[in-house]
């Protein structure tokens, strides 16, 4: 405050002011105990790096339902499970024109507009578009890479009537998922290439399922949440794309797991593991939560303005 140019006793009396002051001394301790959770997060994640996998995402060739619980889903760790998926009619069947062709005149959700808004998963409510799944499959197919349009999880498609019979091309295997529980458990994705799902994280266990196309995943782990400028709800203000240091310092310190699924493959990604999504061209796939285990937690999450 001195070398601001602030009278050296006013500063000193400011600052005397400020630190009896009952609201600073109550922020002050919670920052206390934010930094000792921090510093937490931070240990465990240079313990991680001491193992030869952390550098990397294991890929599996099937895996046992206890397996599976025991090494992946009850220690928090993502894993891609190939050969999994062999028995899907949806990987033969499902392209663009197998959509158009048989579900063309069906409504769908879409976003749309997205490259007007930074900001247009967090605002997503303001770029629902409805149209008829073919006209959407043609803006896939014709419209070239890019991130304005996109059919994300947040659309209800699975509920609409004729949209939902998809789901017979796909088969639940009783040792991971719950073929009852379907509603709201199970998500479509479907766009061109190009289309990028910012940095987050999900409030649930999930399994992303590629049935066509490719997507690059970029993989970071929980430990490392206190670098990601979290501010509003499951979002990090941070681009992967073109990440701005001079903004987001603390990002330099991220480690990046990325991972290219490829059709057939899935990636079971943890609770709180953030990850940003990247089409490499038109691609289809499904976001599947109906685990036959806990699946349901609470998070806090930020909303700062």
């Amino acid at each position: 405050m001195v070398k601001r140019g602030i009278n050296e006793q006013i500063a000193v009396a400011e600052l005397s002011h400020l630190t009896a002051n009952p609201y600073f001394k109550a922020s002050n301790n919670m920052m206390q105990l934010f930094r000792k959770l921090e510093s937490m997060l931070e240990v465990r994640h240079q313990i991680s790096q001491l193992s030869p996998n952390s550098s990397y995402i294991e890929r599996r060739s099937r895996i046992s339902k206890e397996e599976f619980l025991a090494k992946y889903y009850a220690t928090n760790t993502p894993v891609v499970i190939t050969n999994m998926m062999t028995k899907w009619q949806a990987l033969s069947l499902w392209t663009p024109e197998y959509f158009k062709t048989h579900y063309g005149d069906a409504n769908v959700e879409i976003q749309d507009n997205r490259n007007s808004d930074a900001q247009y998963e967090i605002n997503k409510g303001r770029h629902k578009r409805v149209l008829k799944l073919s006209e959407y499959v043609d803006m896939v197919v014709n419209g070239g890479d890019t991130n304005d349009y996109y059919m994300v999880a947040s659309n209800r498609n699975f509920q609409r009537d004729k949209i939902k019979n998809l789901l017979d091309d796909i088969n639940f295997y009783p040792d991971f998922l719950d073929s009852s529980n379907t509603k709201g458990q199970i998500k479509l994705w479907f766009g061109p290439g190009g289309t990028i799902t910012p940095v987050h994280h999900d409030q649930t266990n999930l399994i992303s399922a590629q049935v066509y196309g490719r997507k690059l995943w970029r993989i970071i782990s929980p430990d490392q949440t206190p670098f990601l400028y979290n501010y509003q709800t499951v979002f990090s203000k941070v681009d992967l794309e073109n990440p701005d240091y001079y903004r987001y310092p603390l990002f330099k310190k991220v480690k990046i797991i990325e991972v290219i699924l490829e059709p057939g493959e899935m990636i079971f990604i943890p609770i709180g593991w953030w990850h940003q999504v990247k089409s490499l061209n038109v691609s289809i796939s499904l976001s599947l939560m109906n685990f036959i285990f806990p699946n349901y937690y609470k998070y806090q999450n930020p909303s700062i303005q």
